[in-house]
C-alpha cells in the first residue's frame, strides 16, 4: 500500500459513508490546539467525527467552542480507572457508522490511510495499522527504534485501530482497569471470535510528544511488558547480561566487543523491521541507528517497571494500575463485570446488560 506520510490535501474526493471516526479525549486545562481543531475540521467533512470528551466542564466548553460544529462532541458518561476505556466506549456507542476508527488526539490519518482502513473493515473485524513519527526529533527516532524492535518479529501497537461497531458491541467491551488498553481491546476481541488483522503496510502519522511527556513514558511503556511474559523475561535479563560482561570478562576490549556485538544485533534487528512491508517509506535508517539506546532504557526501565508493579502498580489519570492487560487465556474464561475492577462502562456495567443487548440487535 502506498499510504505513506503526508499532511492533509486541500481537495476532497468525497466523503466516507458508514465510517465514524471516534477521538477519546481527556484534558485537564484549556489551551489553544490549532493543530488538532484543524485536523478535525479537515476529517468532518470526509466522515462522521464523534469527540467523547472525559475533560472538566470549563475545558469541556472550551472545546465545544475550539472544534465548532462540524464534529459530534459528547460528554464521556462511563467511568473507568482507565478513562480512556470510558472515552472509546461511550465514543463507539454514539457513533452511526458501522466501520470505525478509533485514534489519539496525536494521530494524523490522511485521506489515502483512511480509505484504506475503510476497505479493510469492508473484511476484517478489527484492523491494527502502523503508526510512525514526524517531524522527527531526537526522542522520536529513540521510540521509533521500539517500533522497528516490535515490527522485527511481531507487530507494533499503535494509538489507533480500526474496529466493526457490531463486532465490539458483540464483544461485551473491554476492561477498563488495564494500563495497556490497546492490547487489552485486542486480546478482548480475539477471545470473542474477532481476531485483529494486522495492516503492516497501512502507515499512519503520528505527532511526537514533547521531551517531558516522552521522559515522563519510558517506566510507563516497560510496565505494558508485564502482560507480556516472554517478552518482560528478554528485557529483564538484558540488565544482568550486560553488567555480568562488563564485571567479569577480561581484557576490557573483549567486553567491550560483545557490548559492541550486542547493539549491533540490536540495529539489525531495528533495520529488519523497517525493511518488513516497505516501512522505510515512512522510518528513515538513522531510526535503526537508535536501537542500542532503547535496549539501554529498556534495561533499566523493564526492572523499575517490575519495582512499581510490587508497591500497587503505575499512577495513571488520577488511579493506581496494577494490571498492564489480561490474558487471552484469562479473558476467554471470563469477562469483565464491572464490579471488582473500577470498569462501569456501559457495556460492562451488570445494570447495562439489557442496553447491550439492544445496541447488539440495533447493529
Amino acid at each position: 500500500m502506498t499510504s505513506a506520510a503526508r499532511p492533509p490535501v486541500a481537495h476532497r474526493s468525497g466523503a466516507l459513508p458508514g465510517v465514524s471516526y471516534v477521538l477519546p479525549l481527556r484534558r485537564s486545562i484549556a489551551q489553544v490546539d490549532a493543530d488538532l481543531a484543524g485536523y478535525v475540521a479537515w476529517l468532518s467533512r470526509l466522515v462522521e467525527v464523534v469527540i467523547a470528551d472525559g475533560s472538566p466542564p470549563d475545558v469541556f466548553s472550551w472545546h465545544r467552542q475550539m472544534f465548532g460544529p462540524g464534529p459530534r462532541h459528547i460528554a464521556v458518561t462511563s467511568r473507568c480507572l482507565n478513562g480512556k476505556v470510558a472515552g472509546v466506549t461511550d465514543g463507539v456507542l454514539a457513533a452511526g457508522g458501522e466501520r470505525i476508527v478509533v485514534a489519539d488526539d496525536d494521530v494524523r490519518y490522511g485521506e489515502v490511510a483512511l480509505r484504506e482502513m475503510a476497505a479493510l473493515l469492508d473484511h476484517h473485524d478489527v484492523v491494527r495499522p502502523q503508526n510512525y513519527f514526524h517531524p522527527l526529533p531526537w526522542h522520536a527516532r529513540w521510540d521509533s527504534a521500539r517500533t522497528l524492535i516490535n515490527r522485527a518479529w511481531a507487530q507494533d501497537y499503535p494509538g489507533t485501530l480500526g474496529l466493526r461497531r457490531s463486532s465490539f458491541l458483540a464483544s461485551g467491551g473491554y476492561c477498563g482497569a488495564v494500563l495497556f488498553e490497546n492490547l487489552e481491546l485486542l486480546r478482548t476481541m480475539a477471545a470473542r471470535g474477532f481476531p485483529c488483522h494486522d495492516a503492516a503496510d497501512l502507515f499512519v502519522r503520528r505527532v511526537p510528544p514533547d521531551t517531558r511527556h516522552f521522559v515522563g513514558q519510558r517506566v510507563r511503556q516497560a510496565y505494558d511488558s508485564l502482560a507480556q511474559p516472554g517478552r518482560l523475561a528478554v528485557e529483564l535479563c538484558m540488565l544482568p547480561a550486560a553488567a555480568t560482561v562488563l564485571l567479569r570478562t577480561r581484557p576490557v576490549l573483549r567486553a567491550a566487543a560483545y557490548i559492541a556485538a550486542g547493539c549491533a544485533a540490536g540495529v539489525a534487528a531495528a533495520e529488519r523491521g523497517r525493511r518488513r512491508s516497505a516501512a522505510g517509506l515512512v522510518f528513515p535508517w538513522t531510526s535503526s541507528c537508535w536501537a542500542p539506546a532503547w535496549m539501554a532504557e529498556r534495561a533499566v526501565c523493564s526492572w523499575l517497571g517490575v519495582l512499581t508493579s510490587l508497591r500497587g502498580g503505575v499512577a495513571y489519570g488520577g488511579a493506581r494500575l496494577a494490571t498492564a492487560a489480561h490474558s487471552t487465556t484469562h479473558l476467554a474464561s471470563t469477562s469483565c463485570a464491572g464490579r471488582d475492577c473500577g470498569c462501569q462502562t456501559p457495556l460492562t456495567a451488570p445494570s447495562a446488560g439489557g442496553r447491550h443487548r439492544r445496541e447488539v440487535e440495533a447493529a
